[in-house]
Order: structure tokens, then sequence, then C-alpha cells
């Protein structure tokens, strides 16, 4: 009897040990799960975002306080900004106009723009034409605008005619984050114009009910 009690004695702590670290307890009590879930959501949202969005705009889309985003965000901002012996990306998580929106970082730029210009025929696609086309006579325009007058997604378009150095950032709303575009220099130079006043007025050569096109969103 006695060296039954001995023998239990001797393995209690193991025992402890077992029972305050099984893989079940582990699971319930890991602190960090939601917080990187969350994380993982908000990455998701700004790959897609093309503008900047609001913690308000965040925390309502995934139902999670304004406290829990920010401090999300800026686990992220430190992630990618190469913290806590993370790798640095060649992208960064900004703050601009109230808002949030991933952005390449500037040591990356002219990567970037030689990428795009490989990658990419000489031949601008009909439909880059017919988006250049738009910013051109519309500048300065934000690409939900774009959007509505051409009825589909100019994502990629305007991407590309970035690259391109076509068109370029010209302004911010302060209210919506939502980003202005504008032609730059070199489409005046391979248009050989000297300014945009020497664009013919396209309405005449629109389908009917395109009158007024020229003027209609300024």
């Amino acid at each position: 009897m006695t060296t039954e009690l001995t023998s239990q004695a001797e393995f209690a702590p193991e025992l402890a040990a077992q029972a305050e670290f099984t893989p079940e307890l582990i699971e319930l009590t890991a602190p960090d799960a939601p917080q990187l879930d969350l994380e993982r959501a908000l990455e998701a949202i700004f790959m897609v975002a093309d503008a900047p969005q609001s913690l308000v705009t965040l925390a309502t889309t995934l139902g999670r306080p304004v406290a829990a985003v920010r401090q999300s965000i800026e686990r992220l901002v430190d992630d990618y900004d190469g913290a806590s012996a993370t790798t640095r990306r060649g992208f960064e998580l900004r703050e601009v106009a109230g808002g949030w929106r991933l952005y390449v970082r500037s040591t990356y730029d002219a990567v970037v723009r030689d990428f795009v210009l490989t990658e990419n025929p000489s031949k601008l696609s009909q439909a880059a034409l017919e988006t250049l086309s738009v910013i051109a006579y519309k500048q300065p325009i934000t690409r939900s605008a774009i959007a509505s007058i051409r009825a589909v997604n100019v994502d990629s378009v305007v991407r590309t005619l970035l690259g391109r150095s076509l068109i370029t950032e010209v302004s911010t709303d302060g209210e919506t984050g939502a980003i202005y575009y504008g032609t730059t220099d070199l489409l005046l130079t391979q248009l050989g114009l000297n300014s945009l006043d020497e664009l013919p007025k396209i309405s005449p050569l629109l389908a009917d009910g395109a009158e007024g096109f020229d003027d209609q969103f300024h």
C-alpha cells in the first residue's frame, strides 16, 4: 500500500503537467487567434481596395470594434516594415486621407514601372485607349467616375496607363479618399500636342444621346 502511494506521488507532477498543457486547453486559450484572423481579413480587403479605407468602414464591414481594427492595422504596418524580426516587404500600409491603403514602396517604383512596360505590349488595347480618352477629356476624374462612363471595371486598365506614365495621380478627395487622375506631358508628346486644348471636340463623334460629353462631368 505504501509503495503504491509513493508511486502515485512520484508521477503526480508529470500528470499535472500533461493536464495543464493538453492541446485542447491550448487551443481554447490561444489569445492571438482572433487577432490573426482579423489581420488576414484586413489584408484581403487592402489587396482589392483602390481607395483608402477608414477605420469605421473596416470595422463595420468586418463586424469588429474600431479599437481592434486599429490594433490589427498597427501590427500589419510593423510586419510590412520589418519590425519584430520580420522581413521588410516591397509594399507598405500607409494612412492617407483619413484611411488606409497598400502602396508600393518608393524604392521599387522604377522596378514596377519597368515590369509593367515589359509585360504589356507596346500597343494599347482598345479598352486602354477608351479609358485614356475618358481621362483626357474629363480630368481630373476618379476611377469610379471612369467606370461609370465606360460601364465596366477599369482597375487593371488604370494600372496599365499609370505604368506607361500616360496618366498620373493629381489629387485626393479629402472626404472620400478617392484618387483623381489626369494625363501627363508624355501623352501630349506622343499625340504631338502642345496642350489639352488642342484635343478635338468629341461630342459630334459619339452616338446619339452623348451630346455634351465634353462638359457633362465638369
